[in-house]
């Protein structure tokens, strides 16, 4: 399933499950079984003023970089370094031979595998990159399905039918310091995949070349592999 791009959600090195994945379809009575979870009603129901607050610290976040690990459906796991700068841009370069890597420049979105030698580009409006990346996290209408508040954590759940169909991204940040924790991504069999995120900076510059896509490269690589 080469054109679902809800693949990229995952961030898996491995491309087949990178390229297999489908979208989530969550509806309001699975959300209402979920433990500490309070559904927000309808598309006029007030967002909570510390999902907003943590939303709006997110969103000041011009810059960004530190470690990841990032944890799949079947307990598999993988690391290595972010990059992040908004609007549109992120970076992951992922431990290990294969040289894996994600980049976004703001347009479109690749995938890297040296060790396999593919390359594979989608739009990033139809990721849930978008959500992370705008200049602004957008909570107004029926984004936000959830809120779940704790002394240690605040959870929110969101999904844009616009963006990646069905799909659903849920963030976890520090309630104290809005800092942001982590990310899961459900996909159509409701497996997870997360990414944490430590060891951050904040305000940080990059080289040019950080989020550059050779978009040559990856027209003459696609071109000779059909």
């Amino acid at each position: 399933m080469k054109n679902d791009l809800s693949a990229l959600s995952n961030f898996a090195p491995n491309r087949r499950q990178l390229l297999g994945l489908g979208l989530v379809a969550v509806g309001a009575a699975a959300l209402n079984v979920v433990p500490g979870f309070e559904l927000l009603a309808s598309a006029q129901a007030a967002v909570p003023p510390a999902a907003q607050k943590i939303a709006d610290h997110f969103s000041s976040v011009k810059s960004m970089s530190g470690e990841f690990v990032q944890f799949g459906p079947k307990g598999e796991q993988t690391g290595g370094k972010f990059f992040l700068e908004r609007p549109g841009k992120i970076r992951f370069n992922y431990d290990g031979s294969s040289n894996f890597k994600v980049i976004s420049d703001g347009k479109s979105v690749v995938i890297l595998n040296k060790k396999m030698n593919t390359s594979d580009l989608y739009p990033l409006s139809k990721t849930p990159l978008k959500l992370l990346l705008d200049d602004r996290i957008d909570l107004s209408g029926d984004r936000v399905k959830s809120v779940k508040e704790e002394d240690d954590l605040t959870t929110i759940k969101l999904s844009d039918k616009s963006v990646f169909g069905n799909a659903m991204i849920t963030m976890m940040f520090d309630p104290k310091t809005y800092d942001l924790r982590q990310w899961t991504i459900t996909d159509a069999q409701g497996k997870d995949t997360t990414v944490m995120i430590f060891n951050t900076k904040e305000g940080v510059s990059f080289a040019p070349d950080t989020f550059a896509i050779d978009y040559t490269a990856n027209r003459e690589l696609n071109t000779k592999t059909r």
